[in-house]
């Protein structure tokens, strides 16, 4: 092989961005395997290339000794110190042999070794270039689809961006420019994996970033991004500097801001949330446009109760759902949506489910209306409650004794008996 082997490592090292002397070493290793076909075991043979000329030269590893019973891996004194003159029993040398009928071997060896060190070289560049850039964005050209994947062109790979990362019916041409989201990046078997995304919530905020110097700077920031691709996106952004409006300052001057992201979103409609820590005020600013006219939150549940006028319901759901959902994943609170007709409607039923229970109860033996109401007040509203508590339970209720108690749950019992029921009285 000679210098052109030499010359082919330096090459390729340049190019490929590999050390030359990561090259030789793999060349050298390799050449050890395969000169086992020749040689048989090679437990004590060692292969180097010279790094002047490019020949490759082979050694076998002796112990210098002054009786050698194993001429495979001994030589005796006399003669290793024609090769080292200050050789001494003990010491191992390394003697060349001949290899001629060993240069084609070695040539096709030195070739497929190459070819694989480029690759996994290319493999390992890649990963180091894209491994600290999760979470930006990159632009890129669409080279061709397949199996509906994007093929996309990035200068020095090629990344697909499957269906599930694209935007619904969006479409490219090959030659398309296109921007997309690193959403991840890790090393496979086959190489590193760059998952790309224009779906993920986190190209939107990205995407704000770019086109809001307010964002950039810091002076505003973006609280959190809710996303249903093609449909709608809620972000949530606070600012810093009481002088500044973030919501303005993401909108732009009419508009401009925040229509570039919808352009190249393909149209997406994008509501803009001014954050705050009340959850009260956060909960009706992503409700929006929709009014909001009471709200009983639970804090134990992280869930809230919203009552809106009968005009504002749709604005409040959304069509199927999606505003309200929306506002659910970006506020972290589990809404419950009812217009003011609704909560009439079930205030007017739980009176009469109320009334009926009361009169039931005032019906048995030993209870009046004022023992009933009082009943009634402990959250118990129906003859299937009072007759599954307790004779202590009951008994705590004032006006009501143990003897009573007893008297109540008996009458309660039979009742149900007799009338065969299975629900609540209404």
């Amino acid at each position: 092989m000679g210098s052109d082997l030499l010359k082919v490592i330096q090459q390729v090292g340049r190019e490929k961005n590999i050390n030359p002397e990561v090259l030789i070493e793999a060349v050298e290793s390799a050449l050890l395997l395969a000169s086992k076909k020749k040689f048989g075991s090679v437990d004590n043979l060692a292969f180097h290339l010279n790094r002047e000329t490019g020949e490759v030269e082979l050694f076998s590893v002796r112990k210098v000794t002054e009786v050698v019973k194993d001429k495979e891996r001994e030589i005796l004194l006399e003669e290793a110190r024609k090769f080292e003159a200050e050789v001494k029993a003990g010491d191992t040398i390394e003697v060349q042999m001949e290899i001629e009928d060993f240069g084609r071997i070695a040539a096709q060896t030195a070739k497929h070794v190459i070819i694989q060190k480029v690759r996994e070289a290319e493999r390992e560049n890649v990963y180091n270039d894209f491994k600290d850039r999760k979470g930006e964005l990159i632009n890129g050209i669409i080279l061709r689809y397949e199996k509906g994947n994007a093929i996309i062109d990035l200068g020095k790979t090629e990344v697909a961006i499957p269906p599930k990362e694209q935007i619904p019916g969006e479409t490219f041409k090959p030659g398309d420019r296109i921007r997309a989201y690193i959403a991840d990046v890790y090393k496979t078997s086959k190489g590193p994996q760059i998952t790309l995304s224009r779906t993920h919530a986190g190209f939107v905020a990205k995407l704000f970033e770019v086109e809001v110097p307010e964002i950039y700077e810091g002076i505003v920031t973006i609280m959190g991004t809710v996303r249903e691709p093609g449909e709608r996106t809620k972000i949530a952004v606070h600012s810093k500097d009481k002088d500044v409006d973030p919501v303005g300052a993401c909108v732009g001057v009419r508009g401009s801001r925040v229509q570039s992201i919808v352009r190249e979103l393909r149209g997406e409609k994008i509501d803009i949330i001014r954050w705050s820590e009340d959850p009260l005020t956060f909960v009706a600013n992503a409700l929006s446009p929709a009014e909001i006219l009471h709200a009983d939150f639970d804090p134990k549940n992280k869930s809230v109760k919203i009552v809106v006028s009968d005009q504002h319901l749709s604005l409040a759901i959304g069509k199927k759902g999606q505003n309200a959902r929306l506002a659910s994943k970006l506020t972290g609170w589990k809404i419950d949506i009812n217009s003011e007709f609704e909560v009439k409607e079930q205030k007017m039923r739980l009176s009469r489910k109320r009334e009926q229970v009361i009169k039931h109860l005032s019906n048995l033996p030993d209870i009046d209306l004022g023992v009933a109401e009082r009943i009634m007040s402990r959250g118990i509203n129906s003859l299937e409650e009072v007759a599954a508590l307790s004779v202590e339970e009951l008994a705590s209720i004032p006006g009501v004794g143990e003897g009573m108690a007893r008297s109540i749950i008996q009458s309660a019992s039979e009742k149900l008996k007799k009338q065969d029921t299975g629900g609540d009285i209404v």
